[in-house]
């Protein structure tokens, strides 16, 4: 079983940078991708990024790519979300959430395991 526990959100203006982190437990976190979605009052919860096993392939939805940069840290058990340039758009709860399968890349349908999310606002 493996937990997920994000962190790193908060107030931010327009054009500003935020890190958020997902800390996993459990030894079979190096061996999965990671992604990332979010979800904003009134929609659905919509795909951000993707990271593999080994951080050697990376993912991004048209919205992020460019300003948002996804990482891990196996050694620590750790998935980064860096977001730059941040718009007023990008006001979300931010999820991280896990596959039980390798494939690449993983479907929507494979995250079977999902952090408790952390909300970003970004004022204008």
């Amino acid at each position: 079983q493996v937990q997920l526990v994000e962190s790193g959100g908060g107030l931010v203006q327009a054009g500003g940078s935020l890190r958020l982190s997902c800390a996993a437990s459990g030894s079979s976190f190096r061996w999965y991708g990671v992604g990332w979605f979010r979800q904003a009052p009134g929609k659905e919860r919509e795909f951000v990024a993707v990271i593999n096993w080994s951080g050697g392939s990376t993912i991004y939805s048209d919205p992020v790519k460019g300003r948002f940069t996804v990482s891990r840290d196996n050694a620590k058990n750790t998935a980064y979300l860096q977001m730059n340039s941040l718009k007023s758009e990008d006001t979300a709860i931010y999820y991280c959430a896990q596959p039980k399968t390798t494939t690449w890349p993983p479907n929507h349908g494979d995250y079977d395991y999902w952090g408790q999310g952390t909300q970003v606002t970004v004022s204008s």
